[in-house]
């Protein structure tokens, strides 16, 4: 059944697209099902756990700043891993950093896509929590998510169990969006901000800021056009937190540059005078 999943996914997930676009060869593709440790610039020493195939990436958004390259150009063969896979290889790696005297700060549901996506989702996020709790009680579990799954009843019950539920919402703006994060199938920003809206404070909010073009348009959102109407999305959002960050890898998009320090600490200040707490990332 798994497999079945696997292969419908591909479908959902892999439009048709036009003439290959201008990308750098620098594109990372993830291990499965556990990755890392690497040190992540928001949350310390994390434990990958990537619930899409080694070989290659499924993700209901397309954004021309991932690290994992554009969806057509790695397109997996392998199945998704299955949650006892998922479980076996996090123990093995556990009881490894335990023996080490390293144990990891957080484990980290990311890697070559989107971790929502599979099916069994809310099975395997049970059987990490309880892993943590064996291995590492004071490890935080975060899942980081491109929002687009949150309306499943059963995908958001799962986010409210781990620690840190970590949601994008890189603008406010529909044709941003489009040009941007290009969702694979219909997204309508208001119903996602509601959603997040329901999980009543236990969010963490992403939002990727960054200048420069792309198609001959800009895609610079750190100016007033996009940064106050994403405040107030946030102000009715209402999180625990807000990350704001910049492009730190290759992209897969030439032209695209990195928001300045100076930009997102304004950002970051604005976030702060409604109360709050804004971590920046450079």
């Amino acid at each position: 059944m798994i497999i079945g999943h696997f292969y419908v996914f591909l479908y959902l997930f892999a439009p048709i697209f036009g003439p290959a676009e201008s990308y750098y060869s620098m594109t990372i593709i993830y291990p499965s099902p556990i990755f890392g440790p690497v040190h992540s610039r928001r949350l310390g020493i994390s434990l990958g756990i990537n619930l899409l195939p080694a070989d290659g990436k499924v993700c209901s958004f397309d954004c021309i700043y991932c690290e994992c390259g554009f969806n057509h150009d790695h397109r997996p063969t392998l199945p998704l891993p299955m949650p006892e896979q998922v479980q076996q290889a996090l123990e093995r790696k556990l009881q490894q950093m335990a023996s080490e005297g390293q144990l990891p700060d957080v484990l980290t549901f990311a890697g070559n896509g989107e971790p929502t996506a599979h099916p069994q989702f809310p099975e395997i996020i049970d059987r990490a929590i309880a892993l943590r709790n064996q291995y590492c009680p004071k490890a935080k579990v975060s899942v980081l998510s491109n929002s687009t799954f949150i309306h499943k009843p059963e995908v958001h019950q799962a986010l409210m169990r781990v620690d840190n539920n970590i949601l994008k919402l890189d603008t406010v703006n529909p044709a941003y969006i489009e040009t941007v994060d290009r969702p694979n199938s219909a997204y309508d920003v208001e119903a996602i901000v509601e959603q997040m809206r329901a999980f009543h404070g236990h969010i963490i909010v992403q939002t990727m800021f960054m200048r420069g073009e792309y198609g001959g348009r800009s895609v610079d959102n750190t100016g007033e056009e996009y940064v106050g109407p994403w405040l107030e999305a946030v102000a009715r959002i209402a999180p625990q937190q807000v990350m704001v960050y910049t492009i730190d890898r290759e992209t897969p998009a030439a032209g695209l540059l990195k928001a300045t320090h100076e930009q997102l600490d304004t950002i970051k200040a604005r976030v702060e005078a409604l109360g709050i707490s804004c971590q920046a990332s450079y």
